[in-house]
């Protein structure tokens, strides 16, 4: 989207907001400078539009009816693939296990609802993501709230080379991993895909080494000397680029070189990245604090400049604005495909819904 345009269209439709009588097409308006489609969330949007152009008296019943048995029957076939991977889940019982892990699976899966065009024949893409997003998640709770520095010490060791020397607790979350890549390896080898699970495995080895990286600072009490060197590691632990590489890993568009350019973190990755770390840090930054975790961007820029909490929030807000900028002119290169450029504009925009839940 060009920012010259973005912003003429905003400040019309800014003055002539207050003008319009009630009617759908000022809630039309209102939602559009609240939430631009070119941010939305597909489905959301669309549910949203379709309630609006209910209330418009020029509507056209049979597209309405359309629309409507569209999306319901799209949502009936979410529904079960929702149901395969609570099936999946509940099946290992992590929540009991692990007592300390969050559940998390419907909002992940609806995160993958974002990503990929809501089409049937995405469906096992969606299911792998949704699997990934939801082990991730648990690797996280066990980095973040539970586990030891030397427990996940040992823990990171073994996800780089397997390895038996782990406390209890870890090997049930350490077995349940190795069978998820050894599930999707499974389902894939007959499609010539095995290629990409194994890029789909370095890119969890990498998280697991940053979010180790992470909960060493916070156990020492380090808190990064600049803003630079925060973002260094933060950078892998908004765990984007797991997610990417792995929602590409059934996709047969999805070739060697392709893994091989999104391993090397190509500019348009990075500002994913910048965007989603932002956004966490902005909105997670008073339950951070409140469990005594200091490293953390905000701190870290508060840190370098000396200046106040409202000033670095001020100042990531603007970081995350002007990654919008770079976003944009990042999905002209006509190198990157219509898939491609909808995982970089629904991954930023749903990822702050997300962590705002």
């Amino acid at each position: 989207m060009d920012i010259q345009a973005f912003s003429f269209s905003k400040a019309h439709l800014e003055f002539v907001a207050p003008n319009l009588t009630e009617s759908p097409l000022k809630k039309q308006v209102l939602h559009a400078l609240d939430q631009s489609s070119f941010r939305g969330i597909p489905r959301v949007e669309s549910r949203h539009f379709i309630s609006l152009y209910e209330q418009d008296e020029s509507n056209s019943e049979s597209l309405l009816r359309l629309a409507k048995l569209d999306f319901n029957l799209l949502q009936m076939y979410h529904k079960e693939e929702l149901s395969q991977v609570m099936r999946w889940w509940k099946e290992m019982d992590l929540i009991f296990r692990l007592s300390y892990a969050r559940d998390r699976v419907v909002e992940l899966y609806f995160w993958t609802l974002g990503i990929y065009p809501p089409e049937p024949r995405h469906s096992n893409a969606r299911i792998i993501l949704a699997k990934t997003a939801a082990m991730i998640s648990v690797i996280d709770d066990t980095y973040d709230t539970y586990g030891t520095i030397e427990e996940l010490q040992v823990f990171t060791e073994a996800i780089q080379k397997e390895m038996d020397r782990l406390p209890y607790y870890m090997k049930i979350l350490y077995g349940e991993i190795l069978d998820l890549y050894e599930a999707f390896d499974a389902e894939l080898s007959p499609k010539g895909r095995s290629f990409a699970v194994h890029y789909a495995r370095e890119a969890m080895k990498e998280l697991v080494k940053c979010y180790y990286i992470e909960a060493k600072w916070f156990t020492e009490g380090y808190l990064p000397s600049s803003f630079d060197e925060y973002m260094s590691n933060a950078m892998t632990t908004s765990a984007t680029d797991a997610a990417v590489v792995t929602s590409f890993i059934s996709s047969a568009i999805a070739k060697i070189e392709v893994f091989d350019w999104l391993l090397a973190k190509p500019k348009i990755l990075q500002v994913v990245n910048l965007i989603v770390r932002v956004i966490d840090d902005i909105a997670t930054y008073e339950l951070e604090n409140g469990r005594g975790k200091v490293t953390i961007g905000i701190d870290c820029y508060k840190k370098e400049h000396g200046v106040s909490t409202q000033v670095a929030l001020k100042h990531l807000n603007e970081i995350a604005e002007n990654s919008w900028k770079d976003l944009n002119d990042g999905l002209m290169d006509n190198r990157v495909s219509i898939i491609f450029r909808r995982w970089w504009i629904v991954g930023a925009s749903i990822s702050g819904l997300l962590i705002s839940l």
